[in-house]
């Protein structure tokens, strides 16, 4: 088995909202238990890792691992505006301390999608408070557990919003493409359609969502972190990251700070093109500016996405699909991060990547070949610092629940949270440099 080198960091990564449990001050936790909820199950105590987190540690830590990515909850940190809870800044500091104990190098995220509720309340992330409310947090934690800390990511995924602002959009498109030809077909535009066209039901349906909103956020329209994005609230988030990385940098100087970006490895096809430059800008080149000045860049890959003069492609006829209905496409991250290194000029660490399957042979050959690709990065010099695979546990994938099993390491729920590590945890941990 190949190994990397001493010091190349490989591990597992988590959300706090996804595997902690009962994150009662999120806005997650808020719209999992609306009437009109789009989440398939709430999260509750999800997998326990709030109290299991020295299990879950030395996991890791047995199976040879040297690096744990994972996320510090703003809810439960400043669980009312400008109340800060001291004990729970106390639990983080106990993760951390437990890391070291365990040769694990713990690298932070300060916010991986879950936002407070009183955030959601004053516009969420299409709001000018934003940035200075994110920043306060940042230093409140920072000035406590800076100092145990070598790698902080500012924001997960800063770029999610943009993403899903796109989805929706097709999905609109779609929806009123097939309500047209409906319609001249002089059929009924029957509420049951899986687009869901039936245009009266439709608004009644956000006419309730938004008066169930109101109830529960003080507003009519919940503008969260995963909500599809304006382009005044993309700007906002890089503001918000400009000043967390100010924050940082005036607090604990020595920490290198990032972010990470959702990217796929987007391929154009004859007659494509414009729409796939046009893609790859909305993910990453825009953001350029606001992160050159950064000390690294967090690349998040799980697939490709192709583009053709019709516009976004669907997965190949026969392509093996996870879960997720991905195309299974491991050789997408070594493309996404020869791709990023031409342009970001600073050092580069793989803060997701991974697969949803029941058949844990097929993660392990997902990591193998994506290892692989980051060996073959290295070996031309490009700057790679480490790999995290995504996810340490099966978790709450967000509004998809449970269903989804991304991690190196099954959970019982149903049987008290037991732990049963899979072979492909013991197989990512063969390749850690000694």
């Amino acid at each position: 088995m190949q190994t990397f080198e001493k010091g190349f960091l490989i591990g597992a990564a988590t959300a706090a909202h996804q595997v902690e449990g009962n994150n009662i001050h999120s806005d997650c936790w808020a719209q999992e238990h609306m009437v009109h909820t789009s989440y398939a199950e709430p999260s509750m105590d999800a997998v326990d890792h709030y109290h299991r987190y020295e299990e879950d540690i030395r996991l890791m830590a047995a199976a040879g691992l040297n690096a744990y990515r994972f996320s510090v909850e703003w809810a439960r940190i400043e669980p009312q505006e400008g109340r800060f809870d001291d004990s729970e800044i106390e639990h983080y500091r106990k993760v951390i301390a437990c890391c070291k104990e365990n040769g694990l190098e713990p690298v932070v995220t300060l916010h991986h999608f879950s936002s407070p509720v009183w955030l959601i309340g004053k516009g969420g992330w299409e709001a000018e408070t934003t940035p200075a409310d994110f920043a306060r947090y940042v230093r409140y934690v920072m000035e406590r557990l800076g100092s145990e800390l070598k790698y902080v990511c500012t924001i997960n995924e800063a770029n999610m919003g943009v993403q899903v602002a796109a989805i929706a959009e097709r999905y609109k498109k779609q929806m009123m493409a097939q309500l047209a030809k409906a319609q001249a077909a002089g059929d009924s535009v029957n509420s049951d359609v899986q687009m869901g066209i039936n245009m009266e039901k439709m608004m009644q349906n956000q006419k309730a969502i938004a008066e169930e909103t109101l109830q529960v956020f003080g507003v009519e329209k919940a503008e969260c972190f995963t909500s599809p994005r304006t382009p005044h609230g993309d700007a906002l988030v890089m503001e918000a990251h400009k000043a967390a990385r100010a924050v940082i940098r005036a607090v604990c100087p020595g920490v290198k700070v990032g972010l990470t970006l959702s990217l796929h490895d987007i391929q154009a096809l004859p007659g494509g093109e414009a729409a796939a430059e046009k893609d790859w800008d909305d993910e990453f080149t825009h953001y350029l500016p606001t992160i050159e000045d950064d000390d690294f860049l967090g690349v998040q890959n799980y697939t490709r996405a192709r583009y053709d003069a019709n516009g976004s492609m669907p997965a190949p006829d026969g392509a093996e699909l996870t879960q997720m209905n991905y195309e299974f496409y491991p050789k997408g991250l070594e493309h996404v991060i020869r791709r990023v290194a031409k342009e970001f000029r600073g050092d580069l660490l793989v803060t997701e990547n991974g697969i949803a399957t029941h058949d844990d042979t097929r993660r392990t050959a997902f990591i193998e070949r994506a290892l692989d690709g980051v060996r073959r990065c290295l070996a031309d010099g490009l700057p790679v610092k480490g790999y995290f695979y995504w996810s340490l546990m099966d978790n709450f994938e967000w509004q998809k629940g449970f269903a989804m099993q991304f991690g190196l390491v099954a959970v019982d729920r149903a049987n008290g949270h037991k732990r049963a590590p899979k072979p492909s945890l013991a197989y990512l941990g063969t390749h850690v440099g000694k």
